[in-house]
């Protein structure tokens, strides 16, 4: 191992999550052999969910020096250059910049729901569902306030691409990601036209400088080159100096387009549920949504194709508070917990509760639901008078809880657009605990669930099997090099919940529907 690592023939995966930045090497059959990662969180400054952009390189510089260190450790070898390397991020968001290449206000993630007016109008203009958390609803919405910083934008841009741009100079975007800052026209791989004619006509009034497709990245897909690493850009990335410029990077991609990689849910008919801090699911589609829905947003696969998303905001974060309190009781009685055993334990449990936890209800939202019409949140948990108010119901009722919203959705695309799925993927800390992340999913979504042996990996490995794509000098399609070359004989562990199990989840959902009142008076008053 050391040999190739010293001849340059690994690749490197980089992934901003929104609450780990993750670091991946991968040896020339695609198999991870080291790992480094670096803790963040967003932080609620002025009404705005956001990330610096010192947190952003101190990041980046901390994960990459601990996957250095990794390498040492185990290999007694330095990186001094790859074969490729990928970036990725969390999508959408709003990072605007002006002509010195300076940020025109703080980077606006996906997680802040401050453009309900934007979205519902560019949804009307364009017949096609704009999120409150794309990048163009934040444009718009900033257009509507009459922000000043407006008509100095030269470039707009993701956070995968911003980094990427840092890098190499390539102010392009991966079509997966691009498809999260504006809708795409997969017959043509690139924004749509008719879109951005009707974008510039409303904002024709307001006298910009620019036009949008000048502001926005350049789209590439799965395959293409997308620039180099240039000197600063190494500098960059390790601050070591050890790493040398003119690394091959591909196009930088977003969480969903690594998540569909990583658990190859490319191709028509599979789709990926992504379960971590936020909650999404991806179907690849056969044809068009016949209807709009504001619950259900189309984005891409990393080559281009149409993909039907359910994305909310919301999903293990109450669970992890809870797990804190669980945690610093047992502190309190003198017992020392392992926090893997303690999650273990909690999600264990929930296989006993009742198939409809019960009589206890909750809602994990910690910010604002957008698929459920909050633009903002607040936990609850609540219990009928003479509910069985067990532990095994309450992990189960906020197991449920981090996926009733996605289900919410779901049920939508499955039921009323008939879309078809014939394998869904599990991916994410909440798939961790063996089998009953993968059980409750099943019993939500009514079909079987499959977690691949790669799939801890995650969004890091993808974007390095995406780069690994590039590299390659005569590939065929992106669906076929992971079928036959990364995954070959790979199955993975299925699990299908009974039909009691389903009944329990749809019994649950109908009070959880009635109980939406009660997370509003909570939004109200608290």
């Amino acid at each position: 191992m050391k040999g190739i690592i010293e001849a340059g023939e690994c690749t490197l995966g980089i992934e901003f999550g929104s609450t780990r930045i993750k670091a991946v090497l991968v040896d020339n059959a695609g198999k991870p052999i080291a790992s480094g990662s670096h803790s963040w969180e967003n932080r609620f400054e002025n009404g705005i969910w956001t990330y610096s952009l010192d947190m952003v390189w101190d990041g980046l510089q901390d994960a990459y020096a601990d996957l250095a260190r990794d390498v040492l450790e185990q290999y007694g070898a330095r990186i001094t250059t790859l074969k490729a390397i990928g970036l990725s991020a969390m999508m959408h968001g709003y990072m605007a910049f002006d002509k010195d290449n300076e940020l025109l206000v703080p980077f606006r993630t996906w997680r802040n729901t401050i453009t309900e007016q934007a979205a519902a109008q560019l949804t009307k203009e364009f017949k096609f569902n704009i999120p409150q958390r794309w990048s163009i609803a934040h444009l718009y919405q900033a257009i509507l306030n009459k922000e000043e910083h407006v008509g100095d934008i030269t470039f707009l841009t993701t956070l995968a691409g911003y980094v990427h741009w840092k890098l190499t100079g390539e102010k392009v975007l991966g079509i997966g990601d691009a498809s999260g800052m504006f809708p795409i026209d997969h017959e043509i791989k690139d924004y749509n036209k008719d879109y951005l004619e009707k974008f510039g006509k409303l904002v024709e009034p307001c006298g910009y400088s620019w036009k949008l497709e000048d502001i926005l990245p350049k789209v590439l897909v799965a395959g293409d080159e997308a620039g180099a690493l240039t000197e600063e850009g190494a500098a960059l990335l390790d601050k070591s100096g050890t790493l040398k410029a003119g690394i091959r990077l591909c196009p930088p991609e977003g969480d969903a387009g690594t998540g569909m990689t990583a658990t190859n849910s490319v191709a028509v008919r599979t789709g990926n549920v992504s379960a971590g801090t936020s909650i999404f699911a991806m179907v690849v589609m056969e044809n068009d949504l016949k209807d709009v829905h504001e619950e259900i947003d189309v984005v891409t696969t990393p080559e281009g194709d149409n993909v039907a998303m359910v994305h909310c905001n919301n999903c293990t974060s109450d669970i992890n508070a809870w797990a804190g309190i669980f945690k610093g009781y047992s502190e309190a009685m003198g017992i020392e917990v392992d926090t893997n055993k303690l999650y273990e334990t909690m999600f264990s449990a929930a296989q006993s509760g009742a198939y409809d936890c019960g009589g206890l209800m909750g809602f994990n939202y910690f910010s604002g639901e957008p698929v459920t019409g909050f633009d903002q949140g607040r936990p609850v948990f609540m219990r009928e008078v003479n509910a069985d108010f067990s532990f095994a119901n309450f992990m189960r009722l906020h197991l449920y809880s981090a996926v009733s919203t996605l289900k919410y959705g779901l049920d939508i695309l499955f039921k009323e657009e008939e879309v078809k799925v014939d394998k869904l993927y599990g991916h994410g800390g909440f798939f961790k605990t063996k089998e009953v992340g993968q059980r409750i999913m099943s019993a939500a979504t009514g079909g079987p669930v499959t977690v691949m042996n790669t799939a801890g990996e995650g969004g890091a490995w993808g974007i390095a099997i995406l780069a690994m794509y590039m590299a390659e000098e005569n590939k065929n399609g992106l669906s076929d090099y992971l079928n036959d070359i990364i995954f070959a004989g790979e199955e993975g562990e299925t699990v299908m919940a009974s039909e009691e199990e389903i009944a329990g989840f749809d019994s649950f959902m109908k009070k959880f529907v009635k109980a939406m009142p009660v997370e509003k008076a909570a939004v109200d008053s608290l």
